[in-house]
C-alpha cells in the first residue's frame, strides 16, 4: 500500500503485499552491487535464526513478495524495513547500520553524481530559464513539476524524484558553505505551477534562501531588451583545486565540459546575464512585491 509514494507496512498476519519502495536501475552497477549485498546479508541473517520467509514477513508486517525481492537484490529496502529486520533478526544494529549504504543508492545515478559534484564545489553559478532551479524548489513545487511530466510518472517515481531533489539541498548545510549565485527569469516566478498555495510557499522560500550570506538570487526582468541567456540555461561549478565544470545546451550539446575555453564562454555569458539582471536587493524587493500580488 502506498501513501504519497511512500511504502507503508501492512499489519502482521494480513497477508497483503505492500508497495515495496524502489526498483534498482539495471544500468546502475554500483547500486546493483550495494542492494545485492544488503539483500544477501538479510537472507543470511534470517536463515541464521531459523526463520522462513513467510514467518519473517508476518513478524515484520510486510508482504512475502517484497521480502523475496529485497533478499534477491531486486528492490531497495526502505530504512524502516531495515530497522524492523534488525530487531526481528536480533542483529544488534548491524542490519540497521546498512541504512547509510542504502541511502546513497536511493537516487538515480545522475542525481548522485550531480550531488557529489555540488558537495565539492566552492562556487556555483546557476541560471535556469525554464523553471526555478532545483536547488531552490520546495518539495511541493518539485512534486507539482514532476506530476506535469508527460508521459505521466507513477506516484512512486514522483516521490523518488522529489526525495532526490530535496537531498541535493544538503549543499546549503555544508560547514564550509559554497558561494551560490542564481539568476531566474521573471516569468519562472510568475507562473502559477501547482496552484496559488504552492507558489506562495515557493516565493516565501526564495526570500528565506536569499537571506543566507552565501547566496545571491537575481531576477532577469521580462522587459529587459538584452539577454545573454537566450541560448539556454547555464551551470558552472568551481572546485577548491582551481578546476571547474560547466554545462549549457548551447555548448557541447549540453554535455558537461571542463575545457578552459568552453568554460570561459559559459562564465562570460553568465557574467553578462548577472549584469543585465536586477541586483540581489532589487530582486528581493521584486519577489516581495510579487508575493504580495499572489
Amino acid at each position: 500500500m502506498s501513501v504519497n509514494g511512500e511504502a507503508v507496512r501492512v499489519g502482521p498476519g494480513t497477508g497483503r503485499a505492500d508497495e515495496p519502495g524502489w526498483e534498482v536501475d539495471p544500468d546502475d552497477d554500483w547500486a546493483l552491487a550495494v542492494v545485492a549485498t544488503v539483500g544477501r546479508q538479510l537472507k543470511l541473517r534470517r536463515e541464521a535464526v531459523g526463520m522462513r520467509v513467510p514467518e519473517f514477513a508476518v513478524a515484520a508486517g510486510y508482504g512475502e513478495d517484497l521480502v523475496y525481492k529485497i533478499e534477491s537484490g531486486k528492490r531497495i529496502p526502505r530504512p524502516e524495513y531495515l530497522d524492523t529486520a534488525d530487531e526481528i533478526l536480533r542483529a544488534g544494529g548491524l542490519v540497521a547500520a546498512m541504512k547509510e549504504d542504502v541511502r546513497k543508492v536511493r537516487y538515480p545515478k545522475k542525481v548522485r553524481d550531480l550531488a557529489q559534484m555540488e558537495a565539492r564545489a566552492v562556487e556555483l553559478q546557476l541560471y535556469d530559464p525554464v523553471n526555478l532551479h532545483g536547488l531552490l524548489q520546495t518539495p511541493e513545487y518539485a512534486r507539482a513539476l514532476f506530476r506535469m511530466r508527460r508521459p505521466r510518472y507513477a506516484e512512486e517515481e514522483i516521490e523518488r524524484g522529489v526525495a532526490a531533489r530535496v537531498a541535493r539541498k544538503a549543499v546549503f548545510d555544508r560547514e564550509a558553505a559554497p558561494e551560490l549565485s542564481f539568476v531566474q527569469d521573471e516569468w519562472t516566478l510568475r507562473r502559477r505551477l501547482g496552484g496559488l498555495d504552492v507558489v506562495r510557499a515557493q516565493l516565501e522560500h526564495l526570500l528565506t534562501v536569499a537571506q543566507l550570506p552565501n547566496v545571491e538570487i537575481q531576477v532577469m526582468p521580462m522587459d529587459c531588451e538584452e539577454h545573454a541567456g537566450a541560448d539556454g540555461g547555464i551551470e558552472v561549478l568551481k572546485f577548491e583545486d582551481g578546476t571547474a565544470c560547466g554545462r549549457s545546451p548551447a555548448v557541447a550539446g549540453g554535455r558537461p565540459v571542463t575545457d578552459p575555453r568552453q568554460l570561459r564562454i559559459l562564465e562570460l555569458r553568465y557574467g553578462i546575464i548577472r549584469a543585465q539582471a536586477l541586483t540581489p536587493l532589487e530582486s528581493t524587493a521584486f519577489i516581495e512585491r510579487l508575493l504580495g500580488e499572489t
